[in-house]
């Protein structure tokens, strides 16, 4: 009989820890972002099994920070530090613009043309915005122009700054749908400026100042949604 608890035990920790792992899965890759509510029966059918180890699941996130449990509301993903989100884009302005610079006299036509297309694509998004979609061409997009990058000290630095930024918020422009047309408008300032073998310098700039810009739109909608 002791053998047969025990059993059951690890069973239900087994699927506790399934759930625990299926649910921050999820908020790592962005499915679930910043504020999502978890409802934990939709969650247990998805996984067939009860509620019971989905709520443990949700305990143990809700200790790790990365679920809040509050009456009435439920569980959430939990909202963003905004002090890191500001940190990783600032961060990310620098060593992003850098990159960019130092890419410039190696990108191929074939390179700024992927840029172009990407971007095109990206404008036809905004009459049917979904910004997860936006901001996954908007990776692709600055790819194209830091990739190419010589210093892989830096490049490391920006992969670094863009997986962070993923894990902080599924996407920048959910929250401010309207900096997206301002995004790849300024996308083709950029092309521009890469095309005219613009100084390095001028380039740089020019790269940081759009992120950074994507970065002050945000902080205009934290301090008007802050009551």
């Amino acid at each position: 009989m002791a053998e047969l608890t025990r059993t059951v035990a690890a069973d239900a920790l087994s699927k506790s820890q399934l759930a625990y792992q299926w649910i921050k899965a999820r908020i790592a890759d962005g499915t679930y972002v910043s504020g999502y509510r978890l409802v934990l029966g939709s969650i247990a059918r998805q996984l067939d099994i009860s509620v019971v180890p989905v709520r443990e699941a949700i305990r143990l996130l809700e200790s790790e920070g990365l679920i809040t449990f509050e009456r009435n509301v439920g569980a959430q993903v939990a909202l963003v530090d905004e002090a890191e989100y500001v940190y990783t884009m600032q961060t990310l302005s620098i060593v992003e613009g850098a990159a960019t610079a130092l890419s410039a006299p190696h990108l191929t036509p074939l390179d700024l043309a992927q840029a172009h297309n990407v971007n095109d694509r990206m404008k036809a998004t905004l009459d049917d915005f979904h910004p997860h979609r936006f901001t996954e061409l908007n990776l692709e997009f600055h790819s194209a122009l830091f990739e190419r990058c010589p210093n892989p000290h830096i490049l490391e630095l920006v992969h670094r700054g863009w997986s962070r930024l993923q894990m902080l918020r599924d996407s920048s422009f959910s929250f401010v749908p309207g900096r997206a047309a301002e995004s790849v408008r300024e996308h083709d300032e950029i092309l521009e400026k890469l095309e005219a073998c613009a100084p390095v310098l001028d380039i740089e700039l020019t790269a940081r100042a759009h992120r950074t810009r994507t970065l002050d739109a945000m902080i205009a909608y934290q301090a008007a949604h802050h009551h």
